[in-house]
């Protein structure tokens, strides 16, 4: 199921990340109060998505999400933004997807 988890945890760093980026545009980028509705439809959408996630605890999910959040807001970075991503964004990305790889596997009965 942790495939599973990872495709329920992209679609919701795409939604997290599309949410608060409409803040950003409003807010530090001149865009007009119109694109709060559509952010803040996302970030909906993002809170409904992490429920999807079979884990017991909320905690442990917040937390491994974490990782492909961070995988998320780098590919972000690059394809939306246009920003080149250095060896030390993708060296902290692998880091990351690591961590939350083992923090999801450990809500799988490993350790209780």
């Amino acid at each position: 199921m942790l495939l599973g988890s990872f495709a329920v945890y992209a679609a919701a760093a795409l939604c997290e990340i599309g949410g608060c980026y409409a803040w950003w545009c409003w807010r530090r980028a001149g865009a007009g109060a119109w694109v709060l509705l559509p952010g803040m439809a996302s970030l909906a959408l993002f809170g409904w998505l992490l429920t999807l996630v079979d884990s017991d605890t909320a905690g442990r999910t917040f937390a491994a999400y974490g990782g492909i959040y961070i995988v998320g807001a780098i590919v972000w970075l690059r394809l939306v933004e246009g920003r080149p991503v250095t060896l030390r964004d993708a060296a902290g990305v692998a880091i990351c997807l690591a961590g939350a790889a083992i923090i999801l596997s450990a809500g799988r009965g490993a350790e209780r």
